[in-house]
């Protein structure tokens, strides 16, 4: 099954498989030999991997916390990297 053929549906895919697809995707269109209905195809699959690569940067940015220190330096438990 070619990109172009390919669902839509990206979310079983990892992180770095999608952003290796998407690479290839964004390569194939800047090259410009697509035709133009294909173009339109990776085009759209391009846009479902890059939602789905946003989505889980934004799940693991939740989950990355930064350690807070105590007067003294030590650890003292932990915080959100980003509070909100």
């Amino acid at each position: 099954m070619t990109e172009a053929t390919k669902p839509t549906d990206v979310t079983g895919l990892s992180f770095e498989r999608a952003v290796e697809e998407l690479e290839s995707i964004v390569a194939r269109l800047e090259r410009g030999d697509v035709a133009l209905e294909e173009s339109i195809k990776i085009y759209e699959r391009g846009e479902a991997l890059k939602k789905h690569c946003e989505k889980l940067l934004s799940a693991a940015e939740a989950r990355v916390e930064k350690i807070r220190l105590d007067r003294d330096g030590k650890p003292a438990g932990t915080e959100p990297l980003d509070p909100q």
